[in-house]
């Protein structure tokens, strides 16, 4: 009887070892939020933000998680500097009040022990707004370089940038913007 209690005992430990949520620092260097527009309808044009920090939570086993990101809107890229101070202005981001752009997790959905829909609340230009980021890949493994614990995911969603107040030129630039994040994160 005493080896049986034994064995349930160590096997529930096992179980709640499995199940502890693990947190994950976004690595900036190999993270990058980007968005694309339709321009007049002739192209679609691609951006990023440079800057992007935050915590994402996971607990496979457990079917739960959190993800808190932030994005400097200062670091906008477009490829041309005049560009950039332009996007960064009243009429689109407005940098000066708003110079961070979060992504705040309300809910992480699972398929088996993989992430694949995140729900969350989406603040750009002090406006806040749900949006679901549709994981789109997740890997979890150790590093090969490194050798810590890391966590990989490209996520993707549509929003309208008219909902954050940004109607400049809409329709012509399209109002429909893919957010798409490529994030990759380190054990804590």
């Amino acid at each position: 009887m005493k080896k049986i209690a034994l064995v349930v005992a160590v096997s529930a430990f096992s179980v709640a070892a499995l199940a502890a949520p693990e947190t994950f620092n976004i690595d900036p260097v190999h993270t990058a939020a980007r968005f694309e527009y339709s321009h007049f309808g002739y192209s679609n044009q691609l951006h990023r933000f440079d800057k992007t920090s935050g915590k994402i939570v996971i607990d496979r086993a457990a079917h739960t998680g959190s993800a808190d990101v932030s994005i400097d809107a200062k670091s906008v890229n477009t490829g041309l500097a005049l560009f950039n101070g332009h996007i960064q202005g009243e009429d689109f981001f407005d940098t000066a009040k708003y110079p961070t752009i979060t992504f705040k997790s309300t809910q992480v959905k699972f398929d088996g022990d993989k992430p694949v829909a995140v729900e969350g609340d989406l603040t750009i230009k002090g406006v806040t707004k749900p949006v679901t980021l549709t994981v789109t890949s997740f890997l979890a493994m150790p590093h090969p370089m490194l050798k810590k614990d890391a966590i990989g995911a490209n996520a993707v969603a549509k929003i309208k940038r008219s909902d954050f107040n940004m109607t400049k030129f809409v329709p012509y630039v399209g109002d429909e913007v893919t957010l798409i994040i490529a994030v990759e994160a380190m054990k804590e």
